[in-house]
């Protein structure tokens, strides 16, 4: 794996974050094609820095919670005590998961989320993850705010899985994609019904700044079909459209869209 020590040190980590369970030195080496002489060195540092420890029983390496607790601890200071209140009031109002997607450079990051679904199926998946651009209404919101050339840049810099990986009714090509895209610039809000996954459907709504217009993030809605045909999904629109321009709102005090 070539790059510099620095950024050798963030794959260790990012690799880890993988691994509840830890990893052993030549797993770890093997999974980032490094020699073991400099994994070690690597792993070596990062427990000195209280980032990483070995468990003594079996000698693999796990996170500590340090970098957790940093974590938090910038959440404190950013604005999240602005942000989760409007994301609670929606998930309250809609009783599906609600999640902010941020949108840093080319990439659009899952960061805050609230559930409002308190019983039978309940969609909740892990915060902090790039969203797919391809077949998520979060991604097709986010792409529907620029010009189908950019649109389509950003679409094959960050790569499009597998198509198993996809739901039946995940576009298959770019025609499908740009449609989906018209669609969504026409509505004002982006919907998929089975795309990113089998039974699960999702209703997103760009959160753009409220001077520049520039988009900041995305909020959307998921749950699981039985719950979010097509029909209620457009019923959700009016809450979410109305969220998102909290979010804009507040987006001034909130260190996430600066």
């Amino acid at each position: 794996m070539a790059g510099s020590q620095i950024e050798r040190a963030f794959r260790v980590v990012e690799r880890l974050t993988h691994e509840p369970r830890g990893l052993s030195l030549q797993s770890l080496a093997e999974a980032l094609d490094l020699p073991k002489s400099a994994a070690h060195r690597l792993l070596t540092e990062l427990t000195r820095l209280g980032y990483v420890r070995q468990n003594a029983e079996n000698l693999r390496y796990l996170l500590t919670t340090r970098l957790v607790a940093q974590g938090f601890r910038y959440l404190g200071h950013s604005g999240v005590d602005i942000v989760q209140p409007i994301l609670d009031r929606l998930a309250e109002q809609t009783a599906e998961l609600i999640r902010l997607g941020v949108v840093d450079g080319a990439r659009l990051t899952w960061l805050a989320k609230a559930q409002g679904a308190r019983s039978g199926l309940r969609y909740d998946p892990d915060m902090g993850r790039e969203a797919p651009l391809f077949y998520t209404a979060s991604g097709h919101a986010w792409l529907a705010t620029l010009n189908d050339d950019q649109a389509m840049a950003l679409v094959e810099a960050q790569g499009i899985a597998p198509a198993e990986g996809f739901g039946p009714n995940a576009p298959r090509n770019t025609e499908q994609l740009l449609a989906r895209l018209r669609l969504a610039r026409a509505q004002g809000y982006a919907w998929v019904i089975e795309s990113s996954a089998v039974g699960m459907s999702a209703l997103a709504v760009a959160v753009r700044h409220p001077d520049s217009g520039a988009t900041l993030g995305v909020l959307s809605v998921a749950g699981p079909t039985a719950r979010l045909p097509e029909a209620r999904l457009h019923g959700l629109a009016p809450a979410t459209q109305a969220a998102a321009v909290e979010l804009a709102q507040a987006s001034m005090a909130c260190e996430w869209f600066r």
